[in-house]
């Protein structure tokens, strides 16, 4: 290989390396655009360059901003709350590094996510006697999801506000989504906007579609994936 050819091979590589951030979010941004009027669907199955699959069951997704985002605490509690995205970043945040496992088998290794803890929250809002279990709404209109009042207070559930070290952008559920840890990545619901608390597991979107309503990774829906956690 000539000098000429050589020198010519390594700029065209370094130039992809410094693109390739760049590559990647339009990349990102283009399949959850795409998945958002896709009627068949196919603009689901890709894969972008992270690693991740878009999934939407709604027609469409509002867009909330920091000056519009709001989560509202409500049902069995003593103390209701609605917070904005600044009040949910002024409280203190917890971090994981951690695999994510869809049902439908990709995965993607160490998953940085920062956030408030579910568990804070119920504590902010006091809980009562009669709360067995959490209904959380998203702001698609469409989407639900569950879990029990144990399985919300473990440490590795929360109310995710970063994603990859960065604002969790909306295709990816921002600007703030439920992070479930140890279960498939449909407990973690995208465009969050309500917790209730109840007096018993309402099933969530998929579920009422035969999903398991305790989705431990490895250990529900028929599969035997290596646990996140």
């Amino acid at each position: 290989m000539g000098r000429r050819v050589l020198l010519g091979t390594l700029a065209l590589g370094a130039g992809g390396l410094a693109a390739a951030p760049y590559l990647q979010g339009g990349l990102e941004k283009f399949l959850g655009a795409a998945s958002q009027v896709d009627p068949t669907g196919v603009a689901n199955l890709l894969p972008n360059g992270g690693g991740f699959r878009f999934y939407n069951v709604a027609a469409s997704v509002p867009t909330k901003t920091a000056a519009t985002y709001r989560l509202k605490i409500d049902g069995l509690v003593e103390r209701p709350r609605t917070y904005t995205l600044a009040e949910l970043k002024a409280l203190p945040q917890t971090r994981t590094d951690l695999d994510v496992q869809c049902v439908t088998g990709w995965r993607v290794p160490k998953v940085p996510f920062e956030g408030v803890r579910v568990s804070d929250l119920l504590d902010a809002a006091g809980v009562r006697a009669e709360g067995r279990a959490l209904r959380f709404t998203c702001f698609d209109g469409t989407y639900s999801e569950s879990l029990t009042l144990s399985q919300a207070r473990r440490d590795d559930v929360m109310v995710a506000l970063r994603m990859q070290d960065k604002p969790i952008s909306k295709d990816h559920g921002g600007p703030v989504r439920l992070y479930v840890a140890p279960m498939y990545f449909y407990k973690s619901a995208k465009w969050l906007s309500g917790i209730s608390v109840t007096d018993q597991v309402e099933p969530g979107y998929w579920e009422e579609y035969g999903y398991d309503v305790d989705g431990w990774v490895g250990r529900s829906n028929g599969r035997d994936d290596t646990p996140t956690v």
